[in-house]
């Protein structure tokens, strides 16, 4: 295959599966904040909190819907652009598939109707349970896709015969090394993303007009949650890094920009690494600090990317999506600890000053930003690998015209840009106008 075909094929399914990444992870942690919500609103004083619930609900039923949809081209793309993974492991991964689909199936058939449609129907404390449990089967049914993508990082519980794989034990292959980290990355990323998105639309809605109860107690929750998840997702990256330069060394060489096996192991902050001049320019750097980052060989030697000639990953690529992500973690940070700061323990941006409110508005990307360029280097980060040490992409890829998957790569893009723009002005034409209540009688037609 062409190299141009294999990169498009990439490209192709690294942007669907970011689409249905963001918009999945948008409803996991909002399912969990609604279903918080929900829980307080039993309270004698839960007015507030219904009325959070009752607003943001719509968002999450948009949020799932482009989810959920995506994630059929994301099947599709997987199984016309990479046939021969499913080939080669099929045994594997259609299992994982399935049980993905089926939680789904089990979550979105018993309780997500009536989370979404029967709240004047039910008891407040059944309709507070079909909310909990909408949000333990969306976790669910990610456990399963995040066990697959970590699996493929660093496969376990494996045996390979003929040139396929099998399964040797199944809770290995679940709780793979890499497993537990991927899972917490993801959790925290998707519960910061709503977190900032909350801010972003409670600070819009503070431009237009003064906040009510529900609100308020949505902005406070949201301060909360986005510290809590900026704190795990820090802990969780850390452990991540150490996985990567244990089972990952040529990643782990490539996040950190290190070259030369045996030089000295700098912590590089920023840099433009140069694959064809086998160095980086205009390096800012820590000297002597990234060793904890890197792999080593059996005598203890770092390794570097020389060791890794033809079998590495795009170095450009996954050096510099991983400091965009850290780039974006780290302007949220500053962003919710300046705020706070600011408030002083208040649970309303009303008195916050208009440029300070726009600038909480603009930090609502911040989560996305992180989320996308997560996915990126995770994804990218495996490079030359769809299942690592094992079938590389090129033996995975299905042979495409390259001018057939760009023009489909064209098509994807426009209907994602149009969701994404869609989505937004939705958003924000319910933070400035409000939502349509749900009647509680209903004539027929």
């Amino acid at each position: 295959m062409a190299y141009s075909s294999l990169w498009l094929s990439q490209i192709h399914f690294l942007a669907s599966l970011g689409f249905m990444a963001l918009f999945l992870g948008a409803s996991l942690g909002l399912a969990w904040l609604l279903a918080y919500f929900r829980l307080r609103s039993l309270r004698a004083d839960g007015a507030g909190w219904l009325a959070a619930y009752r607003f943001w609900v719509r968002v999450f039923a948009l949020a799932l819907a482009l989810g959920m949809t995506s994630g059929i081209a994301v099947l599709i793309q997987a199984g016309s652009l990479w046939p021969g993974l499913f080939v080669k492991a099929g045994d594997v991964i259609g299992p994982l598939l399935a049980a993905a689909l089926v939680c789904g199936f089990i979550f979105k058939s018993c309780f997500l109707g009536a989370m979404l449609f029967a709240e004047r129907r039910l008891t407040d404390r059944a309709h507070a349970l079909m909310a909990l449990m909408v949000a333990v089967g969306l976790t669910l049914t990610l456990f399963w896709l995040v066990a697959l993508v970590s699996w493929m990082q660093t496969p376990a519980g494996v045996w390979v015969f003929d040139d396929k794989y099998g399964v040797r034990d199944w809770a290995a292959v679940v709780f793979n090394p890499s497993f537990p980290w991927y899972a917490g990355l993801y959790l925290a990323a998707c519960l910061a993303c709503v977190a900032f998105l909350v801010l972003a639309v409670t600070a819009w809605q503070s431009l237009w007009h003064p906040l009510g109860d529900g609100e308020r107690h949505a902005f406070r929750t949201s301060m909360v949650l986005g510290g809590a998840s900026l704190v795990v997702l820090v802990c969780m990256a850390i452990g991540a890094g150490q996985m990567t330069a244990r089972l990952l060394p040529a990643k782990a060489a490539a996040t950190a920009g290190y070259w030369h096996s045996g030089s000295p192991p700098d912590l590089v902050l920023f840099a433009l690494p140069s694959e064809a001049a086998g160095g980086n320019r205009a390096s800012l750097h820590w000297p002597r600090a990234g060793g904890r980052w890197l792999g080593k060989n059996e005598e203890g030697e770092l390794r570097g990317l020389d060791q890794f000639a033809g079998m590495s990953p795009p170095v450009a690529a996954t050096f510099l999506s991983f400091r965009l992500a850290v780039l974006a973690g780290a302007l949220m940070a500053v962003c919710l600890a300046a705020t706070a700061v600011r408030l002083r323990g208040q649970a309303d941006p009303s008195g916050l000053p208009r440029w300070w409110k726009r600038w909480l508005v603009s930090m609502g990307i911040g989560g996305s930003l992180l989320m996308l360029a997560g996915v990126t280097y995770v994804m990218v980060g495996a490079h030359p690998y769809a299942i690592t040490g094992a079938v590389t992409l090129q033996e995975a890829a299905a042979v495409i015209e390259p001018g057939e998957l760009f023009l489909g790569m064209l098509a994807y893009l426009a209907v994602y840009g149009i969701c994404i723009a869609a989505f937004i002005g939705l958003v924000g034409h319910a933070a400035r106008y409000g939502v349509v209540p749900v009647a509680r009688h209903r004539g027929r037609a």
